[in-house]
């Protein structure tokens, strides 16, 4: 391989460049096939590229599959201001909690957009370069970034309409001029594949003339041009101000949609997944601890083409896994996890999985499509609204429309299984967590799942959005009581989770790279083998996944004799092999022969 910086970035630049046509008000060519194709200086585009990364085309290139992570990476997801107190700023609100209360468990930290926005709680970004006024300032985004590794957004596929770039597209003025996708209403979009109901184009008058925009997800976010590579520039010279600012992690958000082509689905097209080894490929040499991981709510095959050959995402956010879970313990049934996990190849060296179980957004459905049945699905999405929950559609050909995400606070999904809820709210909650902790990949923590928050309807009756059910924001010194109060379910899920992190953090063979085995073990158990690089240690991770108790023999795990077997989570050691396990409802154990000091 050429190790030129300058020659890889041309080589990724000539390939997403290589078929840009120019529609704009052509009307003597049909389709977008017919039209000009454009002429850019990939060399010039190159050039300008390392120079917004400050980087030296013989920067020295960093070691390939290089793990930036171990077991002692926990990654807490929250909003700037999901706590709040009053005469603080929001940010110092939220390092003050996690300063306080996690007690060294959290060595991560991914603030939601913290940047001025006009819509979906900071999604539909005005100013990337800015930090929310009601939120804090820069100074308090560094405080952070200083003794937390920081995770931002990267919002690539779209800006707010208020954004001065959209302004000066209407006005044709830079920066800003043709940096929005347009369409001809007249060509088909049929087979464009998008999250929303709302239509695709929307009409805006420009200096111009009429044109109509793309907005993938809603009118007040209009999806970037990227054929332009000047919006490619723009955003290289955001990535380098975020690293300046102490940003490690980078969250790709949307970009499956960043690249149009009419008569497409215009989603996972070739030119998206080399815009993301060109954003690696920079940022690696910028930084070498810094990652990418992509956020790609869509099936799970395609989720897992984001890795690449190791040289796409470091990290892809595992979207299967939410619904899989919670589809599991309210069936007490393992089946269709265990498929899906034997189905999971094993990360390369230099990308693993991001684990999540609970997010701002929802329980996505369309990771499930070809993992659960339609009527599976189905039945799991009306479970879920008995549960209080509310279901989100998306669009598809021809007018109709599909559920596309549950919403619902992951405490409440998990309050009862088909038959309704029952006692064990919190102990199917705690089991959930215990089986994503263990798994491979590195595990995140919604904020609301740290204390089990429940569905927040009256924000989501005031904004109108189903979103909001499980974007609760909590008044800190009300927290703070629930929190010491030991008797209260908050507390109670605050102490468990925070027990389970301190145990993880501490294992070999919890690495995000470890190695990783399924066991069967029969439909309500559900169980995996992890072993630690060095193989001195193994964790069994055994889960009742049902609301009867169940006894497992120990020798259907197969512990080696020779050693030393105790429970991490209970303690309890296992001498006698010929024994059975006795498991509770929903009760985990991580067994292990080498224990944590």
């Amino acid at each position: 391989m050429n190790n030129d910086l300058n020659q890889r970035v041309y080589n990724h630049l000539e390939v997403i460049y290589e078929n840009v046509y120019d529609t704009a008000n052509d009307a003597t060519h049909d389709t977008i096939y017919e039209a000009r194709k454009v002429d850019i200086d990939i060399t010039a585009v190159a050039a300008q590229a390392l120079e917004a990364m400050r980087l030296s085309p013989q920067a020295p290139a960093p070691k390939s599959h290089q793990n930036q992570w171990t077991e002692r990476d926990i990654i807490l997801i929250s909003y700037g201001d999901s706590v709040i107190a009053p005469e603080q700023k929001p940010l110092e609100t939220l390092k003050h909690f996690i300063d306080n209360y996690t007690d060294g468990t959290i060595n991560s930290l991914h603030i939601l957009p913290f940047f001025p926005f006009s819509s979906d709680d900071g999604f539909s970004v005005i100013d990337f370069m800015q930090v929310n006024p009601s939120l804090g300032d820069w100074q308090d985004i560094t405080t952070i970034a200083s003794e937390y590794r920081l995770m931002a957004d990267l919002v690539i596929n779209h800006c707010s309409q208020e954004s001065l770039w959209f302004k000066n597209f209407i006005a044709d003025e830079s920066p800003g001029k043709k940096y929005f996708y347009t369409e001809d209403p007249s060509q088909d979009t049929s087979h464009v594949v998008r999250p929303r109901t709302n239509p695709l184009l929307r009409a805006v008058e420009t200096k111009h003339g009429l044109e109509h925009v793309w907005c993938t997800f809603s009118h007040d976010q209009v999806d970037l041009d990227f054929r332009n590579p000047q919006v490619l520039l723009e955003f290289i010279k955001i990535v380098r101000y975020y690293l300046d600012k102490g940003v490690r992690i980078f969250r790709l958000d949307a970009v499956a949609f960043v690249w149009k082509k009419s008569g497409t689905s215009c989603i996972n097209l070739n030119e998206t997944h080399e815009i993301v080894r060109l954003l690696r490929l920079l940022i690696e040499h910028a930084e070498s601890d810094a990652i990418i991981i992509t956020e790609t709510n869509i099936p799970n095959r395609e989720n897992l083409e984001y890795f690449g050959n190791a040289n796409e995402a470091h990290c892809i956010y595992n979207f299967s896994l939410p619904p899989l879970l919670v589809h599991t313990l309210i069936s007490g049934n393992s089946y269709y996890l265990k498929q899906w996990m034997m189905s999971m190849p094993p990360a390369q060296n230099g990308t693993t999985y991001f684990n999540f179980i609970a997010s701002h957004d929802g329980i996505g459905l369309r990771p499930t499509e070809g993992l659960l049945s339609e009527r599976e699905i189905d039945n799991l999405s009306a479970i879920m609204e008995n549960f209080g929950g509310r279901i989100s559609y998306r669009e598809l050909p021809g007018g109709k429309t599909k559920p596309y995400e549950i919403n619902i606070s992951l405490f409440d999904a998990l309050q009862g299984t088909h038959a309704g809820p029952d006692k064990y709210n919190i102990e199917r909650f705690i089991c959930a967590h215990a089986i994503m902790l263990a798994l491979e990949g590195i595990p995140g923590i919604y904020i609301h799942s740290l204390m089990g928050t429940r569905n927040d309807y009256d924000k989501c009756d005031a904004t109108g959005h189903n979103r909001s059910i499980n974007r609760h924001q909590w008044d800190y010194p009300q927290l703070q009581e629930k929190l010491a109060d030991p008797d209260h379910q908050h507390a109670i899920v605050f102490d468990e989770i925070k027990s389970l992190l301190a145990i993880r953090i501490e294992q070999a063979a919890f690495h995000p790279n470890a190695t990783q085995f399924t066991l069967h073990l029969g439909d309500t158990i559900f169980g995996f083998w992890r072993q630690s690089h060095d193989r001195q240690q193994s964790i069994f991770c055994i889960a009742n996944i049902d609301k009867s108790p169940c006894s497992l023999p120990l020798s259907s795990v197969n512990l080696i004799g020779t050693d030393d077997w105790v429970d991490l989570i209970s303690g309890t050691r296992f001498t006698d092999y010929n024994d059975t396990i006795e498991l509770a409802p929903y009760q985990t154990v991580w067994i292990t022969n080498r224990p944590s000091k």
